[in-house]
């Protein structure tokens, strides 16, 4: 399997190491893989579609929010 490297700032990791039960990396390919899955979504839905960049743009927004909010209840 691939590997891939993340940066994160200082804050971030210190808040991180304060909890070592969490697999960090299963969280993050659990959000790269939803990501993907969005986006795949929105290619089948927006194929063929009078929508501008900018109407995308703003679809996705919400989806990302969405997503990170989704990923933030799993990591609880």
């Amino acid at each position: 399997m691939p590997s891939i490297t993340v940066n994160v700032d200082d804050d971030l990791k210190d808040r991180m190491e304060k909890h070592p039960e969490i697999n960090w990396s299963e969280v993050t390919r659990q959000a790269i893989q939803e990501k993907i899955e969005t986006l795949d979504m929105m290619d089948e839905l927006t194929s063929g579609s009078q929508l501008t960049e900018s109407d995308v743009a703003e679809i996705a927004n919400k989806v990302n929010e969405n997503a990170r909010d989704r990923v933030e209840e799993d990591s609880e």
